[in-house]
Protein backbone atom coordinates (compact mmCIF):
# COMPACT_ATOMS: atom_id res chain seq x y z
CA UNK A 1 0.00 0.00 0.00
CA UNK A 2 1.38 3.28 -1.08
CA UNK A 3 -1.07 5.65 0.28
CA UNK A 4 -0.75 9.97 -1.20
CA UNK A 5 -3.76 10.60 1.23
CA UNK A 6 -2.55 9.84 4.79
CA UNK A 7 0.45 7.91 6.62
CA UNK A 8 0.16 4.25 7.86
CA UNK A 9 2.80 3.14 10.14
CA UNK A 10 2.81 0.48 12.95
CA UNK A 11 4.74 0.28 15.89
CA UNK A 12 5.26 -1.23 19.35
CA UNK A 13 2.09 -3.72 17.55
CA UNK A 14 -0.21 -0.45 16.94
CA UNK A 15 -0.99 1.01 13.57
CA UNK A 16 -1.16 4.56 13.34
CA UNK A 17 -3.34 6.13 10.50
CA UNK A 18 -2.81 9.76 9.98
CA UNK A 19 -5.30 11.28 7.55
CA UNK A 20 -2.67 13.97 5.75
CA UNK A 21 -3.99 16.45 3.65
CA UNK A 22 -2.88 18.99 6.11
CA UNK A 23 -3.28 22.03 3.75
CA UNK A 24 -6.51 20.99 3.11
CA UNK A 25 -7.70 20.29 7.06
CA UNK A 26 -7.69 17.25 5.74
CA UNK A 27 -10.65 17.41 3.94
CA UNK A 28 -12.25 14.03 2.27
CA UNK A 29 -12.05 13.09 -1.33
CA UNK A 30 -12.39 9.65 -3.06
CA UNK A 31 -8.82 8.76 -2.87
CA UNK A 32 -8.87 8.99 0.66
CA UNK A 33 -11.95 6.74 0.92
CA UNK A 34 -10.35 4.38 -0.57
CA UNK A 35 -7.05 4.27 1.13
CA UNK A 36 -8.96 4.51 4.38
CA UNK A 37 -10.25 1.07 3.42
CA UNK A 38 -7.12 -0.51 2.28
CA UNK A 39 -5.69 0.98 5.49
CA UNK A 40 -7.81 -1.06 7.27
CA UNK A 41 -7.57 -4.11 5.24
CA UNK A 42 -3.83 -4.09 5.95
CA UNK A 43 -4.62 -3.42 9.97
CA UNK A 44 -6.71 -6.49 9.95
CA UNK A 45 -4.66 -8.72 8.05
CA UNK A 46 -1.01 -7.90 10.11
CA UNK A 47 -0.31 -10.34 12.98
CA UNK A 48 2.08 -7.58 13.94
CA UNK A 49 -0.82 -4.91 14.88
CA UNK A 50 -3.04 -5.46 17.90
CA UNK A 51 -5.07 -1.92 17.82
CA UNK A 52 -5.27 0.67 15.66
CA UNK A 53 -5.31 4.54 15.76
CA UNK A 54 -6.16 7.09 13.90
CA UNK A 55 -5.66 10.56 13.99
CA UNK A 56 -5.19 14.08 11.67
CA UNK A 57 -2.11 15.78 10.60
CA UNK A 58 -1.72 19.15 11.48
CA UNK A 59 -4.69 21.15 13.53
CA UNK A 60 -7.65 19.45 12.10
CA UNK A 61 -8.90 16.05 11.69
CA UNK A 62 -11.05 16.46 8.99
CA UNK A 63 -13.01 18.62 8.24
CA UNK A 64 -15.57 17.36 6.08
CA UNK A 65 -15.63 16.62 2.21
CA UNK A 66 -13.28 18.55 0.53
CA UNK A 67 -15.99 20.74 -1.87
CA UNK A 68 -13.26 22.39 -3.75
CA UNK A 69 -12.16 18.94 -5.42
CA UNK A 70 -14.94 19.37 -8.22
CA UNK A 71 -16.06 15.75 -8.09
CA UNK A 72 -14.40 14.86 -5.03
CA UNK A 73 -16.92 16.78 -3.18
CA UNK A 74 -20.84 16.74 -2.72
CA UNK A 75 -21.84 16.68 -5.84
CA UNK A 76 -19.44 13.42 -6.34
CA UNK A 77 -21.90 11.34 -4.19
CA UNK A 78 -24.50 11.10 -6.28
CA UNK A 79 -22.75 10.17 -9.55
CA UNK A 80 -20.25 7.60 -10.88
CA UNK A 81 -16.66 6.67 -9.93
CA UNK A 82 -13.90 9.07 -9.93
CA UNK A 83 -11.20 9.40 -11.85
CA UNK A 84 -8.11 8.56 -9.23
CA UNK A 85 -9.93 6.32 -6.76
CA UNK A 86 -10.87 2.47 -7.44
CA UNK A 87 -14.67 2.14 -7.76
CA UNK A 88 -16.47 1.92 -5.24
CA UNK A 89 -19.20 -0.49 -6.23
CA UNK A 90 -22.88 -0.05 -5.69
CA UNK A 91 -25.31 -0.85 -3.41
CA UNK A 92 -29.52 -0.98 -3.80
CA UNK A 93 -28.64 -0.06 -7.53
CA UNK A 94 -26.83 3.37 -6.92
CA UNK A 95 -23.48 4.05 -6.53
CA UNK A 96 -21.96 3.68 -2.50
CA UNK A 97 -21.39 6.88 -0.63
CA UNK A 98 -17.56 7.55 0.08
CA UNK A 99 -18.21 7.71 3.65
CA UNK A 100 -19.66 3.76 3.86
CA UNK A 101 -16.53 3.19 1.45
CA UNK A 102 -14.23 4.46 3.79
CA UNK A 103 -16.51 3.80 7.27
CA UNK A 104 -17.51 0.39 6.95
CA UNK A 105 -13.82 -1.02 6.68
CA UNK A 106 -13.31 -0.02 10.40
CA UNK A 107 -16.30 -1.74 11.36
CA UNK A 108 -15.46 -4.66 10.01
CA UNK A 109 -12.15 -5.04 11.88
CA UNK A 110 -11.13 -7.66 14.18
CA UNK A 111 -8.96 -5.09 16.28
CA UNK A 112 -9.67 -1.97 18.62
CA UNK A 113 -9.80 1.04 16.74
CA UNK A 114 -9.77 4.60 19.00
CA UNK A 115 -10.17 7.76 17.14
CA UNK A 116 -7.76 10.43 18.62
CA UNK A 117 -9.57 13.85 17.32
CA UNK A 118 -7.37 16.38 16.95
CA UNK A 119 -9.41 19.15 15.57
CA UNK A 120 -12.24 20.10 13.67
CA UNK A 121 -14.35 16.57 12.66
CA UNK A 122 -16.93 17.91 10.88
CA UNK A 123 -19.50 15.67 8.55
CA UNK A 124 -17.71 13.02 6.95
CA UNK A 125 -14.94 13.88 9.69
CA UNK A 126 -17.09 13.34 12.73
CA UNK A 127 -19.53 10.11 10.81
CA UNK A 128 -16.30 7.83 10.11
CA UNK A 129 -15.40 8.03 13.42
CA UNK A 130 -18.51 6.35 14.64
CA UNK A 131 -17.58 2.72 13.76
CA UNK A 132 -14.44 3.27 15.48
CA UNK A 133 -14.55 2.05 19.22
CA UNK A 134 -13.58 4.51 21.29
CA UNK A 135 -13.10 8.81 20.71
CA UNK A 136 -10.76 10.69 22.74
CA UNK A 137 -10.89 14.71 21.89
CA UNK A 138 -8.51 17.17 21.81
CA UNK A 139 -9.70 20.53 23.72
CA UNK A 140 -9.77 22.14 20.88
CA UNK A 141 -11.76 19.27 18.56
CA UNK A 142 -14.91 20.60 17.36
CA UNK A 143 -17.85 18.01 15.94
CA UNK A 144 -20.77 18.59 13.13
CA UNK A 145 -22.88 16.36 11.71
CA UNK A 146 -23.73 19.46 8.94
CA UNK A 147 -24.99 17.65 6.43
CA UNK A 148 -28.84 19.05 6.51
CA UNK A 149 -26.96 23.01 6.49
CA UNK A 150 -25.74 21.26 2.82
CA UNK A 151 -29.09 19.84 2.18
CA UNK A 152 -28.11 16.38 2.16
CA UNK A 153 -28.63 13.52 4.79
CA UNK A 154 -25.87 11.83 7.14
CA UNK A 155 -23.79 8.90 4.87
CA UNK A 156 -20.94 6.59 6.05
CA UNK A 157 -23.65 4.26 7.40
CA UNK A 158 -24.34 7.05 10.45
CA UNK A 159 -27.79 6.65 10.48
CA UNK A 160 -26.94 3.18 12.15
CA UNK A 161 -24.22 3.94 13.98
CA UNK A 162 -24.87 7.26 16.01
CA UNK A 163 -28.04 6.65 17.70
CA UNK A 164 -26.56 3.07 19.02
CA UNK A 165 -23.63 5.38 20.06
CA UNK A 166 -25.03 8.59 21.74
CA UNK A 167 -28.83 7.76 21.81
CA UNK A 168 -31.89 8.67 19.16
CA UNK A 169 -32.44 12.00 21.20
CA UNK A 170 -28.90 13.27 20.95
CA UNK A 171 -28.46 11.60 17.61
CA UNK A 172 -31.24 13.70 16.15
CA UNK A 173 -30.83 16.98 17.82
CA UNK A 174 -26.99 17.14 16.54
CA UNK A 175 -27.94 16.11 12.79
CA UNK A 176 -31.17 17.85 12.62
CA UNK A 177 -29.58 21.28 13.87
CA UNK A 178 -26.48 20.46 11.93
CA UNK A 179 -24.35 23.00 14.34
CA UNK A 180 -20.72 22.52 15.10
CA UNK A 181 -20.08 21.87 19.07
CA UNK A 182 -17.41 21.80 21.01
CA UNK A 183 -15.31 18.85 22.85
CA UNK A 184 -17.36 19.44 25.68
CA UNK A 185 -20.67 18.45 24.07
CA UNK A 186 -19.20 15.59 22.78
CA UNK A 187 -17.85 14.41 26.47
CA UNK A 188 -21.52 15.31 27.76
CA UNK A 189 -23.34 13.43 24.90
CA UNK A 190 -21.37 10.68 25.12
CA UNK A 191 -19.83 10.64 21.57
CA UNK A 192 -16.18 10.74 22.98
CA UNK A 193 -14.98 9.00 26.14
CA UNK A 194 -13.08 11.88 27.13
CA UNK A 195 -11.52 15.56 26.27
CA UNK A 196 -7.99 16.16 27.02
CA UNK A 197 -5.10 18.71 26.43
CA UNK A 198 -4.49 18.95 23.14
CA UNK A 199 -0.44 18.06 23.97
CA UNK A 200 -1.94 14.71 25.49
CA UNK A 201 -4.03 13.71 22.78
CA UNK A 202 -1.42 11.18 20.81
CA UNK A 203 0.24 9.65 24.33
CA UNK A 204 -3.54 9.22 25.49
CA UNK A 205 -4.67 7.10 22.66
CA UNK A 206 -1.23 5.26 21.68
CA UNK A 207 -1.19 4.44 26.13
CA UNK A 208 -4.81 3.22 25.62
CA UNK A 209 -3.65 1.40 22.53
CA UNK A 210 -0.86 -0.48 24.63
CA UNK A 211 -2.93 -1.18 27.75
CA UNK A 212 -4.55 -2.91 24.93
CA UNK A 213 -2.02 -4.46 23.19
CA UNK A 214 0.37 -5.28 26.44
CA UNK A 215 -1.96 -7.20 28.48
CA UNK A 216 -5.02 -8.88 26.58
CA UNK A 217 -5.39 -11.73 24.03
CA UNK A 218 -5.85 -10.78 20.54
CA UNK A 219 -8.65 -13.47 19.97
CA UNK A 220 -10.17 -12.61 22.53
CA UNK A 221 -10.39 -9.24 22.21
CA UNK A 222 -10.87 -9.69 18.19
CA UNK A 223 -14.26 -11.86 19.71
CA UNK A 224 -15.47 -9.70 21.58
CA UNK A 225 -15.53 -6.45 19.49
CA UNK A 226 -17.12 -8.59 16.69
CA UNK A 227 -19.99 -9.78 19.82
CA UNK A 228 -20.35 -6.69 21.42
CA UNK A 229 -21.07 -4.62 18.23
CA UNK A 230 -23.14 -7.08 16.04
CA UNK A 231 -25.56 -7.75 19.05
CA UNK A 232 -26.40 -4.20 19.06
CA UNK A 233 -28.84 -5.60 16.44
CA UNK A 234 -30.04 -8.88 18.21
CA UNK A 235 -33.69 -9.48 19.24
CA UNK A 236 -32.64 -11.43 21.83
CA UNK A 237 -30.02 -11.82 24.38
CA UNK A 238 -30.60 -15.47 23.45
CA UNK A 239 -28.70 -14.63 20.46
CA UNK A 240 -25.15 -13.20 22.70
CA UNK A 241 -26.01 -16.02 24.80
CA UNK A 242 -25.35 -18.69 21.60
CA UNK A 243 -22.34 -16.86 20.15
CA UNK A 244 -20.70 -16.61 23.93
CA UNK A 245 -21.58 -20.18 24.60
CA UNK A 246 -19.30 -21.18 21.11
CA UNK A 247 -16.59 -18.69 22.07
CA UNK A 248 -16.39 -19.68 25.42
CA UNK A 249 -15.92 -22.89 24.06
CA UNK A 250 -13.41 -22.99 21.58
CA UNK A 251 -11.24 -20.52 23.64
CA UNK A 252 -11.19 -21.89 26.68
CA UNK A 253 -9.72 -24.59 25.49
CA UNK A 254 -7.09 -22.54 23.60
CA UNK A 255 -3.38 -21.86 24.21
CA UNK A 256 -4.26 -17.99 25.24
CA UNK A 257 -6.41 -19.09 28.13
CA UNK A 258 -4.02 -21.90 29.37
CA UNK A 259 -1.50 -18.50 28.87
CA UNK A 260 -3.65 -16.12 30.77
CA UNK A 261 -4.33 -18.64 33.86
CA UNK A 262 -0.97 -19.69 34.03
CA UNK A 263 0.46 -16.34 34.16
CA UNK A 264 -2.38 -15.27 36.80
CA UNK A 265 -1.00 -18.15 38.62
CA UNK A 266 2.63 -17.24 38.49
CA UNK A 267 2.21 -13.83 39.60
CA UNK A 268 4.18 -12.99 35.61
CA UNK A 269 2.63 -10.68 32.69
CA UNK A 270 0.85 -13.20 29.92
CA UNK A 271 2.82 -13.75 26.87
CA UNK A 272 -0.56 -14.09 24.15
CA UNK A 273 0.67 -15.34 20.96
CA UNK A 274 -2.49 -16.69 19.33
CA UNK A 275 -3.00 -15.52 15.57
CA UNK A 276 -6.07 -14.12 14.78
CA UNK A 277 -5.92 -16.14 11.18
CA UNK A 278 -7.83 -14.41 8.00
CA UNK A 279 -11.47 -15.75 9.13
CA UNK A 280 -13.85 -15.79 11.94
CA UNK A 281 -12.87 -16.24 15.66
CA UNK A 282 -13.51 -18.18 17.85
CA UNK A 283 -16.84 -19.16 15.84
CA UNK A 284 -18.00 -15.53 15.99
CA UNK A 285 -19.27 -14.44 12.44
CA UNK A 286 -17.63 -11.93 11.05
CA UNK A 287 -19.31 -8.89 10.74
CA UNK A 288 -20.49 -6.95 9.22
CA UNK A 289 -21.32 -8.83 6.75
CA UNK A 290 -21.80 -7.35 3.04
CA UNK A 291 -25.88 -8.08 2.04
CA UNK A 292 -26.39 -9.57 -1.55
CA UNK A 293 -26.67 -6.49 -3.20
CA UNK A 294 -23.34 -4.47 -2.90
CA UNK A 295 -21.47 -4.89 -6.10
CA UNK A 296 -17.63 -3.85 -6.39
Amino acid sequence: MTPTQLRYEVADRVATITLSRPERLNAFTPVMAAELAQAAAAADADEAVRVVVVTGAGRAFCAGADLGAGSGGLGDRSRGDTAGAPGRGSVDGVPRDWGGVASLPFAALRKPVIAAVNGPAVGIGATMTLPMDVRIAAESARFGFVFARRGIVPEAASSWFLPRVVGISQAVEWVATGRVFDAAEALRGRLVSRVVPDADLLPTALGLAREIADNTSGVAVAAARQMLWSMLGAPSPWDAHRVESRALAELAHGPDAAEGVAAFLAKRDADFATPLGDGAVAGVPRWPQPPADVTG
